[in-house]
């Protein structure tokens, strides 16, 4: 009897045993949000990671983050939950701390207004890691789980200028244009370095094959502002440019050039679809290969970077496949001579000696690389006879006006 009852006692106990376990576990729907789940307190949730954007899908630049996110969360096979439409306000802090409460154990946001919001949620959260790409503020707020991430995307401007400047001398060697008038336009959002940094690098690459190139900017006041960039775009071809490019998010300034017959050089991706007759390239940041090593640092309980800068060997800087129905014929030959060159460090971006700023070739620049108001000094970014762009924070921090571009307004 006694050795009977121990069996029944087991029996029981392994009944108990299965009820607890097969109670647990959250769910997925793909990738996507997750629910949550309740694993009774027994099994270690899935990781999850949580992005914030500014716009959604209909934004180039947005959609860029978004197809970034998916890639890096489903090749590392974790959770994710993406938030569109979040303001540069308060509503980014309280998106952010949703996240954290739905058990993100990391999150992204992806717009410059986002980080103090970001800063605020990092403070209260301080067992989530929290990174946000183009801030500038992680190195000056010593918080352990802020980070800040960018890209040397400078570097993919010069060499998709570059190809601005090859069919700008096709359109002079078939008599379309003077070289007096190779005129190129740029579509900005603001003034901020971020822009100047941009704009500069395309036109230093196009003037690199081009050399009587010139170029005029325009700003919208607006990272997304489909009317604004028209407008802008054909403002500028009505001004004479012959060429047109980018620093905005929506497709006005492609469409522009699509209807007017003008060259157009994208931002954060492909419009050959809806300007098949004008689309040359795009460069963009591809964002997939932070979101894999910081997701994957944050997993394993590692230190993340508090300023990472992607480059051409990370596979952060990429160019979109080239339309050779709009390019001549070598641009793809001349953009990987230059990228190997860039790759080697035997070209520079901005080479002091490609460039002058009001006629005088510059030697020393003290940049305002850091954003405590309470640090005092600059630092010097002219080094061995180039402008060191993105080296002493991933945020760019170009802001010189060189000869050569004309700004049409500053009031942004």
């Amino acid at each position: 009897m006694k050795k009977k009852t121990i069996v029944v006692l087991l029996a029981l106990l392994m009944v108990a045993v299965l009820a607890l376990t097969g109670c647990g576990g959250g769910s997925s729907d793909g990738g996507g949000s997750t629910d949550g789940g309740d694993d009774g307190g027994e099994a270690e949730a899935p990781f999850k990671a949580g992005f914030i954007c500014l716009h959604d899908e209909n934004s180039t630049y947005d959609l860029n983050f978004i197809n970034g996110a998916k890639e890096a969360c489903e090749a590392l096979g974790i959770e994710y939950e993406i938030r569109t439409n979040v303001p540069e306000g308060q509503e980014c802090y309280n998106a952010a701390a949703e996240l954290a409460d739905s058990g993100c154990g990391i999150i992204f946001a992806d717009s410059f207004g986002h980080e103090d919001y970001m800063i605020q949620a990092a403070k209260e959260f301080p067992d989530v890691e929290f990174c946000h790409s183009t801030g500038t503020k992680a190195h000056t707020e010593g918080l352990g789980n802020y980070h800040n991430a960018f890209a040397s995307i400078y570097e993919g401007r010069y060499l998709a200028g570059i190809c601005a400047g090859l069919k700008l001398n096709d359109m002079i060697s078939s008599g379309k244009i003077t070289p007096e008038q190779a005129k190129m336009g740029y579509v900005g959002a603001f003034t901020y370095a971020e822009v100047v940094s941009g704009y500069t690098s395309f036109f230093l690459g196009a003037r690199s094959v081009c050399p009587t190139v010139t170029m005029d900017v325009t700003f919208t006041g607006s990272w997304y502002d489909e009317t604004a960039e028209k407008e802008g775009a054909t403002k500028l071809i009505n001004g004479g440019c012959v060429l047109i490019s980018q620093h905005a998010d929506s497709m006005g300034a492609p469409t522009a050039c699509e209807t007017a017959g003008v060259p157009d050089v994208s931002y954060n991706g492909s419009t050959v679809q809806a300007c098949p007759n004008t689309f040359i390239v795009s460069s963009r940041i591809d964002w997939a290969p932070y979101y894999k090593y910081a997701i994957t640092a944050a997993m394993n309980g590692e230190a993340i970077d508090t300023d990472w800068t992607g480059t051409l060997e990370t596979g952060s800087v990429v160019l979109t496949d080239i339309n050779e129905k709009v390019a001549p014929g070598g641009t793809k030959e001349a953009i990987e001579t230059a990228m190997a060159e860039l790759k080697a460090g035997t070209r520079h971006v901005f080479d002091t000696a490609t460039f002058t700023v009001g006629g005088n070739v510059l030697d020393s620049y003290m940049a305002d690389v850091d954003t405590d108001p309470a640090y005092e000094g600059d630092t010097e970014v002219v080094i061995d006879g180039y402008f060191h762009e993105s080296e002493f924070r991933s945020a760019p921090y170009f802001d010189l006006q060189i000869d050569g571009i004309t700004l049409l307004d500053t009031a942004f």
